[in-house]
Parts: C-alpha cells; sequence; structure tokens
C-alpha cells in the first residue's frame, strides 16, 4: 500500500477528537460528486487541503469528511483514519456502521477509476479490515438516496471487483503491527499478518500447527495464541487463543 500520511499530505488538525467506532460491518465507497480532472501525483496532496477546507470551511465539519482517500494513482491518503467515525455516510447511524473511503473520482472529467486507482481502493478496504472493518462492501448509495459512487464505481461495487485479494492491513511505516482490534479475529481474516503472527509464535514456542502457518486465520492459529497467552502468564477465559492488546503487543509482530 502506497500510503500517505496526515503529516505527509498537510493536514490541518481536526476541531475536535473523532468518535472512535472499533469495529463496524465493513466500508462504503464514495465518489466526489463533482467534475474532477487528473494530474501528476504532485497534485494530490493539494487536493486533499482543499477537500479538508471546504468540508472545515465550507461545510462547518470538524475534519475531512472521509476515513481514507484514493487518488488516481493509487495511492491511499490518511483523512479521518482508522478506526474513526466519518461524516460522510448520510446520519450517525450510518457512519457509524461503515468506513468511507473516497475515491478522486467525478461525476464529469475523469469517471471512471484507473487501475491504479482500483488497486489502491482494496488496499484501502484491506487496511480498513485490518483495523476492525466487518466485510462488506457497498456504496454510498446503500442506504442512502444519493448517485455516490456514480455508475462505474457502484458497479465496481457490486461485481465483488473491489474486494481484496488479501487483507494486507499493513501499518503505513515499518516496525511492528499495532493491535488490529478484537472483532478483526473473530472476523476469520486472510491476511499476511497472520502468518507474520503464526511465525512470531512458533519462535515462541507456542505452536499448535501440523503445517503452515499461513494467511488464513484457522484453530490452529487460535490454540497456538492461546499456548502465548499461557506462556505470559494468563489463563481460564484470558487465555481462549482470542488475541487481546496486551499479548499482542508483546508478541511484537513484525510489519512487512
Amino acid at each position: 500500500m502506497q500510503f500517505v500520511s496526515r503529516a505527509e499530505w498537510g493536514a490541518r488538525p481536526p476541531r475536535n477528537g473523532h468518535p472512535a467506532v472499533l469495529a463496524n460491518r465493513g466500508v462504503k465507497v464514495h465518489y466526489l460528486g463533482t467534475r474532477y480532472s487528473t494530474g501528476d501525483h504532485s497534485t494530490c496532496a493539494p487536493y486533499m487541503r482543499k477537500l479538508q477546507r471546504d468540508h472545515m470551511d465550507g461545510n462547518g465539519w470538524a475534519d475531512f469528511a472521509y476515513n481514507l482517500g484514493v487518488c488516481e494513482h493509487g495511492f491511499v491518503f490518511e483523512g479521518r483514519g482508522r478506526n474513526a467515525q466519518n461524516s460522510a455516510n448520510g446520519n450517525t447511524a450510518l457512519n457509524r456502521d461503515h468506513f468511507a473511503v473516497l475515491a478522486f473520482v467525478g461525476d464529469s472529467g475523469h469517471t471512471s477509476p484507473t487501475a491504479d486507482q482500483i488497486n489502491g481502493i482494496r488496499d484501502a478496504i484491506a487496511y480498513l479490515r485490518a483495523h476492525g472493518a466487518g466485510r462488506e462492501i457497498r456504496g454510498h448509495r446503500d442506504g442512502y438516496a444519493t448517485d455516490c459512487p456514480g455508475v462505474p464505481l457502484y458497479l465496481l461495487v457490486q461485481s465483488g471487483e473491489l474486494e481484496p485479494a488479501a487483507d494486507s492491513g499493513n501499518p503505513p511505516s515499518g516496525g511492528f503491527v499495532p493491535f488490529p482490534g478484537a472483532a478483526w479475529f473473530r472476523n476469520a481474516p486472510r491476511s499476511p499478518i497472520i502468518t507474520a503472527m503464526g511465525r512470531r509464535l512458533v519462535a515462541e514456542g507456542c505452536s499448535a500447527y501440523s503445517s503452515g502457518p499461513g494467511p488464513q486465520w484457522t484453530e490452529a492459529d487460535r490454540k497456538s495464541y492461546a499456548l502465548w497467552q499461557r506462556k505470559r502468564g494468563f489463563f481460564g477465559s484470558d487465555a481462549d487463543g482470542w488475541p487481546g492488546k496486551t499479548t499482542w503487543d508483546a508478541l511484537r509482530v513484525p510489519a512487512a
């Protein structure tokens, strides 16, 4: 994933903190709803700043409305970011139910996403799933009366072509993978994070694997993690194999 942090694109600080959303039903895809013309990638960060100004100064919102934005070059821009409630889906309940990914696609001019942009949207969905988003991929118009995300993008939503090949969910910088949230594991994710976790468990002598580990979360992963929890001094329901933040941080799963 080609990730551009808020600091990198020059975001203003929000007026107040964003309500946290630790797990929800999935992701809704959006478009700009105005004319958009493609340009060199050097124009994308300034465009993010323009959108944030429009949202904060024009609409009176606390921040850029969406969790992530994806430019035509496939870069994923951090908006409100992971685990934050957006203000893009129509009302408070809808904003809690789904995270929001904005594609730099207009209702005229650039109306169909590029191949790089489609891959960037997949990366954005995978990233949000790795941090608590559910499995659904919907369009803004699903549940709200709007033309968004436009016909070309909505056809991709309906066809399943925005489904990530694997939920990479890798953090945007090096180091260790932050805790993705308890709900993420219970959704049986398929992700390189699971492979990296399994390798760390094996290295710690906490293996219930007969083969692997691999990217798909399985019962062998849960049993192996339970061994790790017991090694860290947890017992009973605290060693049920479902990862929690304390033991996850101690495991230090390396970022890819």
